[in-house]
């Protein structure tokens, strides 16, 4: 496959959207053009593919476009998936859609606790509990999210738990979750995370990279 008709990834480094995308498509060795954008200058490219201006956005060979993660999660791992990670794929999008749509939201009203006023900072943290409090339940009788593997499920909630903890990372220490602390430390320190990691100049300033091989194109 050349340089020229590569699927192109839209993508910006520290979104978590971004990142459970990213690391599907390093596992699956999907090969794309990675364009990396920040969210306050969006390419007019990107704009025209997918109007609603969110990241990643995936464009294919024959123009198809995919504009949700977890749809090309398993658009990249359906065509590869080496490490079994569609093994319980019920399983996963089961727990995937509890946390996106259920605690995602508790997540960004914790962060960004000023733009939500009618709670103080300490009940929005307060409505995410339950959350994190089931999760390292769940890791207290396996490695993983749905047992001893990587599932999909451990890829796709990842990155909200590392958003979650970098809120406030020494009260995050000092809870009493020494499961969910451990995995989400091996995520984060693992040779798939770091490879997704790299700071890649932006598109709009003229670079384009292929993203396996991680070279600017």
């Amino acid at each position: 496959m050349s340089n020229q008709n590569l699927p192109v990834l839209y993508s910006f480094r520290r979104c978590p959207y971004a990142m459970r995308a990213r690391m599907a498509i390093a596992v699956s060795d999907y090969r794309c053009e990675l364009r990396e954008i920040i969210l306050k200058d969006k390419p007019e490219a990107m704009l025209k593919a997918s109007p609603k201006g969110t990241v990643p956005v995936l464009i294919l060979e024959d123009g198809t476009v995919i504009d949700e993660s977890l749809a090309i999660m398993l658009h990249v791992l359906q065509l590869n998936d080496p490490q079994n990670w569609l093994l319980y794929k019920a399983d996963s999008l089961s727990l995937i859609e509890e946390y996106d749509i259920q605690f995602k939201p508790l997540l960004d009203r914790y962060k960004y606790h000023v733009g939500y006023p009618e709670l103080s900072f300490d009940e929005h943290r307060a409505n995410t509990l339950p959350y994190l409090i089931a999760l390292n339940q769940k890791l207290e009788n396996s490695d993983h999210l749905l047992g001893d593997n990587i599932q999909l499920a451990d890829i796709a909630i990842m990155p909200f738990i590392r958003q979650y903890a970098f809120v406030d990372k020494q009260w995050f220490d000092q809870q009493d979750w020494p499961a969910l602390q451990d995995w989400l430390d091996k995520h984060l320190n693992s040779s798939l995370f770091k490879r997704i990691m790299p700071k890649f100049k932006l598109f709009n300033d003229g670079y384009r990279y292929d993203f396996l091989r991680n070279e600017q194109m």
